[in-house]
């Protein structure tokens, strides 16, 4: 065991980020792996002594100074314990240098793999903690194979110098997006898992948090803190609605995250594939926040019920499927959006 072995153990720090001290303690394993496959009655007798200092590892077994030997793995008589230690009397523990070159090939083999396993088990620790920091938040992923069977999209992902397999289920695609291998999009880190295999990254992009982070991408106001998004309500590849607040009288919340000629939102956009956002400008006035949040159809009154959940609300005639949205998409946002159940009537019928 000399300087280059020592050597190869700081180039496994440098380069996979496995601690020296970890890898020190997987050789002591593997010796002792290795001795209890050829000398199986000395394992619990084995010292692994390690000299970072002088570059050296010795191994030896301690074995116990008898008058007549019973034992040979763990005893030795007083005339064999004299080579070791001059001055050994009966009784005493000897420290008798184990030989690893002597090591038989099973014996090595044994060894081999309980060192490559814990730098198995190092890197997908690594992995995991680098990856379980960036839960819920946005990274890039390359498409690498897409299931035919069941829509599910399997990426490779990466944050700062590591990299892994990430799923992203099928409903956990946006409706209508036509992706294929290659392809490099930004996806929504929902949870991390460990499992036997190593890290499991799950993904989306349907899930409003990636509206969220996109924004905060795209809109600095927002990254800063002076912009507040207070909620999100989305329907993947289709439409969202958000609602924002200002924390600065002289910045206009809905004006930052639009930008200048649109250009911010549109940016995000287009990453959702031309997915509509209305963004809605936050009012502690409930009635004002939910004839906002019916946006783009004009609103002539919002009443709340006694009940504190509900509310009605009454539109122009003319705009009564605008408010109400296709399918009832519009309406339907705007009650998750704003925590009320809405009841929308045309003016005609109020």
């Amino acid at each position: 065991m000399n300087a280059e072995f020592f050597a190869a153990i700081d180039d496994i720090e440098k380069e996979k980020g496995i601690p020296k001290t970890y890898m020190l303690e997987k050789i002591n394993q593997a010796l002792l792996a290795a001795l209890k496959k050829d000398n199986p009655g000395a394992a619990e007798c084995v010292k692994v002594d390690i000299d970072e200092d002088k570059k050296k590892i010795d191994m030896y077994i301690q074995k116990t100074v008898v008058e007549e030997i019973e034992n040979p793995a763990v005893e030795l008589t007083l005339e064999q314990a004299k080579a070791f230690s001059p001055k050994a009397e009966i009784g005493d523990t000897v420290n008798v240098p184990v030989e690893t070159k002597k090591f038989g090939r099973i014996a090595a083999q044994a060894a081999k793999q309980v060192i490559i396993q814990g730098i198995r088990e190092a890197e997908r620790s690594i992995v995991y903690e680098e990856f379980t920091s960036k839960e819920h938040e946005i990274l890039t992923g390359v498409v690498s194979r897409i299931d035919s069977r069941n829509g599910n999209v399997s990426m490779k992902i990466s944050s700062n110098s590591e990299y892994t397999d990430a799923l992203m289920l099928a409903n956990e695609r946006i409706l209508g997006e036509e992706l294929k291998e290659g392809d490099r999009l930004k996806v929504y880190v929902v949870e991390v898992r460990n499992n036997t295999s190593g890290a499991q990254v799950l993904i989306s992009r349907t899930h409003p948090g990636l509206v969220k982070r996109l924004f905060e991408l795209e809109v600095p106001e927002i990254f800063d803190g002076t912009v507040e998004i207070k909620s999100i309500a989305r329907e993947a590849g289709s439409r969202t609605k958000m609602t924002v607040s200002s924390n600065d009288p002289d910045v206009e919340p809905v004006g930052a995250c639009v930008g200048p000629k649109g250009a911010r939102v549109n940016a995000i956009v287009n990453e959702l594939g031309g997915e509509k956002i209305d963004i809605i400008k936050y009012s502690e006035v409930p009635e004002e926040y939910i004839a906002a949040a019916l946006a783009p159809s004009d609103v002539i009154s919002v009443t709340l019920l006694e009940d504190g959940k509900s509310c009605r609300v009454i539109v122009p005639d003319d705009q009564l499927s605008l408010a109400i949205g296709k399918e009832g998409q519009n309406v339907r946002l705007a009650a998750r959006l704003t925590g009320y159940k809405i009841d929308i009537k045309p003016e005609s019928k109020a």
